[in-house]
């Protein structure tokens, strides 16, 4: 049984600056099943989940809500499949401290996993591209639930049916947005949040997570050990 679990969110948390490709593997996905012309403009894509940022995406386009309930399944599957082929090398686009931290816990016993509105083959493949993947365990991503509290239901759950945490044992969320803080807060684990992403370190302070960094060179494993 690891000493502790920790999970992780990916964009503006572990990495940064990653590009585009992302958003357009959303749009063209988008118009490739749809046919429809789409944009992420106007929608507050910080913290939400994938699903969720194409249904906006779609509704912004004029799409009835029974397209874009019908057609959800495919643009999923294209968008990952996109991005799969376009994601470029992102070793150079790990936050501040992220390596370091990583290898500390994984040598100290900690069990690893992520909590991200990625979906699935699109955070796996960002994991991958930075040569981060192998500390990763498990993960719950932007399709398996309709919020973030739920991805970190699903991930104590799958982390529990691995082996990997029992109740009693820590258990820490680390990310950049409110929303990885009320998710923390929702189920009751440590919330760590983290100023490298695009939310002012004020207003996740305003939040009053259980720790609070400007990036993660500031954080001590044993913090989350404990």
């Amino acid at each position: 049984m690891p000493v502790a679990l920790v999970l992780f969110d990916i964009d503006g948390t572990l990495l940064r600056r990653t590009g585009p490709h992302h958003r357009l593997a959303l749009i063209e996905a988008i118009r490739r099943v749809t046919g429809l012309e789409t944009t992420t403009d106007h929608i507050p894509l910080h913290g939400m989940l994938d699903p969720d940022i194409i249904s906006r995406m779609l509704r912004q386009a004029g799409a009835p809500q029974r397209l874009i309930r019908e057609a959800m399944p495919a643009i999923t599957r294209e968008a990952e499949a996109i991005y799969e082929r376009t994601c470029p090398d992102l070793r150079r686009k790990t936050c501040p401290g992220v390596r370091r931290l990583l290898r500390t816990l994984e040598s100290r016993g900690a069990a690893m996993g992520l909590v991200t509105g990625n979906l699935t083959r699109i955070g796996w493949k960002k994991l991958e591209r930075a040569g981060l993947r192998h500390y990763f365990r498990l993960g719950a991503f932007g399709e398996m639930r309709r919020n973030r509290a739920g991805l970190v239901r699903l991930a104590l759950a799958e982390a529990r049916r691995l082996g990997l945490w029992q109740r009693g044992r820590p258990v820490s969320l680390i990310g950049d947005a409110p929303a990885d803080v009320e998710a923390a807060r929702v189920n009751r684990i440590r919330a760590v949040a983290v100023a490298t992403g695009i939310t002012p370190k004020e207003e996740l302070a305003a939040l009053q997570p259980d720790l609070l960094f400007d990036d993660l060179r500031q954080m001590s494993a044993e913090e989350l050990l404990r």
